[in-house]
């Protein structure tokens, strides 16, 4: 079926329920990458019901495998918007703005986990040294961000520290790895992990906590800045930012394990700006 059939079949649902709209002809397309928890089909339903419903119009929810495909898609238009990370937000600053952060257990703020296996004696970064490491993507903050520039302060970087090093694109891949023993350790977003812990706690007791980041910004919405003017991606800001005010939304919000969507300011990124800076000077 063509977007224009969808999207007039989609507004004459709405009409139909009461709800008088004028949709556009093609559907808002906002992308994800694999670092959430979106191959979960009741998950990637409950966030497309609740964008539509807010922004009055289709939405397509579009996947790509790494943040690097998002950010292109995004600054080629082929995206109206996306769910990505601080440090890619942060690489391309002068082009995105943010629409909102996420709060999660009370604050728009995340950390990175170094974890391993469950039975694995290390206790720190130091003790991983010479074993296989499983990072998510090269422009995550806390898939290798962290961990990359923990490793700067030692004077190491991750060709020199591990024995070997893999993307996995995805952090429940990164769990995975180490789970099932593809890896000794990983750098894992802990959002993630801890949402895998009470989604599939038979995986995550397979692996272990070994360190802990500072707290840092919540992988935030974002939009191409000379676009914010544009309906559609006004609507989706506003839609993000009233999350919690219609059934829709909580919904989804409940599925992500979410508090609420806020507005943030780029001085919410400053900890991943500093390990950015840091990066750049061990260059």
């Amino acid at each position: 079926m063509s977007p224009t059939r969808r999207a007039f079949l989609w507004s004459t649902v709405l009409v139909a329920a009461g709800m008088v709209v004028v949709r556009a002809a093609t559907p808002f397309r906002f992308a994800l990458t694999p670092v959430f928890l979106d191959n979960d089909a009741a998950v990637l339903s409950a966030l497309r019901t609740a964008l539509a419903y807010g922004i009055a119009n289709e939405v397509e929810l579009v996947q790509r495998r790494t943040y690097q495909e998002i950010t292109g898609a995004l600054l080629d238009g082929s995206v109206d918007a996306a769910w990505t990370c601080g440090y890619p937000f942060l690489q391309h600053r002068e082009s995105l703005t943010i629409l909102g952060a996420p709060v999660w257990r009370g604050q728009p703020r995340y950390q990175s986990y170094l974890i391993a296996a469950a039975d694995d004696p290390a206790t720190d970064l130091a003790g991983l040294a010479g074993g296989i490491h499983a990072f998510s993507d090269p422009d995550s903050n806390s898939g290798f961000l962290v961990t990359a520039s923990d490793l700067g302060r030692m004077g190491q970087t991750p060709e020199t520290f591990f024995a070997r090093t893999i993307f996995t694109y995805g952090h429940r891949n990164v769990v995975r790895a180490v789970a099932g023993g593809l890896a000794r350790s990983g750098s894992v977003d802990g959002y993630v992990w801890e949402t895998l812990a009470e989604a599939e706690p038979a995986l995550t007791a397979r692996t272990r906590v070994v360190a802990r980041s500072e707290w840092l910004g919540f992988p935030p919405f974002v939009a191409r800045t000379d676009r914010l003017s544009e309906p559609g991606i006004a609507a989706c800001r506003d839609t993000l930012l009233s999350l919690r005010q219609h059934s829709a939304g909580r919904e989804a919000l409940r599925l992500l394990r979410l508090d609420r969507v806020e507005p943030a300011e780029p001085g919410l990124y400053d900890g991943i700006a500093a390990r950015m800076a840091e990066m750049g000077r061990l260059r």
